[in-house]
């Protein structure tokens, strides 16, 4: 079995996170006047105060999944993933997205493509109810090959109403909702699988392609602000890039998985293909789990009132560590 099957693949996790504690332990300076800043670099976004509300910003972009749409010649949902990417960092806080702006680099422009980009931006604007302020685009051929986008998102939310994960408790429950997929994380180790053991035409039991499944657009947990609003709701993470290790960005709790979600078929293809372990693949992948909401067993109805297909996959415990079915993960 593989187990550093990512890195091999060209992205090292552990290598990316020594790399931007370098970079953190730089960020030293604050601003000293009003709007200062009010969280700490390192949680899912960064906010400022701003009277009785804070100010959100968080940023992402869609990474080599691009790649797989210039494969296929489809940029019509990457847009899509660019928003997603952007306004699930923020929900995880209860901080609703208002506005985004993106950031396109090309080493040459095609109309087609900005089309394209333009309508699955609009459809992922559309899924979080917010505004497209602008953005910007480079043409910078000689130091981008192909196409890159990102974006910027702000949030806003009142000062009391912001989940840090300060309140989880031991035998809080774990709620997990279900992901579309593989998202917009871990496309450069599901690349070389496609590349070395198939193709993008290739079909799965179901019928839908490695193409189809690599570029379906990442799931908008917009609803996670009305459970918010319905229910104490203690932490909530979204399983983005670094699959479980997420988590620990909420605090040193044991995260106990008694009943995982089923990761989607592509998972369970990607893992028999490259013959890779378990922990790479869950630190790699969300395997089928998006979203997490952390919170008292009395709150589970609320939760699955906005997402049926909801269902608790755990507990938290006090001894630090992420666990799967019995076994430590991490």
């Amino acid at each position: 079995m593989e187990q550093d099957a990512y890195r091999e693949a060209g992205v090292d996790i552990d290598l990316e996170a020594a790399a931007v504690k370098s970079l953190i332990s730089e960020l030293t300076y604050r601003r000293t006047d009003q709007f200062g800043m009010a969280s700490e670099i390192g949680h899912f976004a960064g906010f400022i105060s701003f009277g009785k509300y804070v100010l959100a910003m968080a940023v992402d972009g869609v990474g080599t999944k691009m790649l797989v749409a210039d494969a296929l010649q489809d940029w019509s949902t990457v847009g899509i993933d660019c928003i997603a990417m952007n306004v699930n960092d923020l929900y995880v806080m209860n901080l609703e997205p208002v506005a985004f702006v993106d950031y396109i680099a090309t080493s040459e422009l095609s109309q087609e493509q900005m089309r394209q980009i333009g309508k699955g931006l609009n459809e992922g604007a559309r899924q979080a109810n917010l505004s497209i302020l602008g953005g910007e685009t480079a043409t910078l051929k000689g130091l981008v090959t192909g196409l890159d986008l990102a974006g910027a998102c702000l949030g806003i939310q009142e000062k009391e109403k912001v989940i840090s994960g300060s309140a989880i408790t031991p035998g809080d429950c774990m709620v997990g909702i279900p992901s579309s997929g593989i998202h917009s994380n871990g496309l450069t180790l599901a690349r070389r699988m496609v590349e070395q053991h198939g193709s993008y035409s290739d079909r799965l039991p179901s019928g839908a392609t490695l193409g189809d499944e690599l570029l379906r657009p990442t799931r908008i947990y917009a609803d996670a602000l009305q459970v918010c609003a319905e229910t104490a709701v203690h932490g909530m993470c979204h399983i983005t890039g670094g699959g479980l290790l997420n988590l620990n960005r909420l605090g040193e709790f044991g995260y106990v998985f008694d009943a995982p979600l089923p990761p989607q078929e592509i998972f369970e293809w990607i893992a028999k293909a490259g013959q890779i372990s378990e922990p790479e693949m869950y630190r790699t992948f969300n395997m089928g789990m998006g979203y997490v909401f952390i919170l008292p067993k009395e709150g589970v109805k609320t939760v699955q009132k906005y997402f049926p297909d909801a269902q608790i996959v755990g507990h938290i415990t006090g001894t630090p560590g992420i666990r799967l079915n019995g076994k430590k993960l991490f």
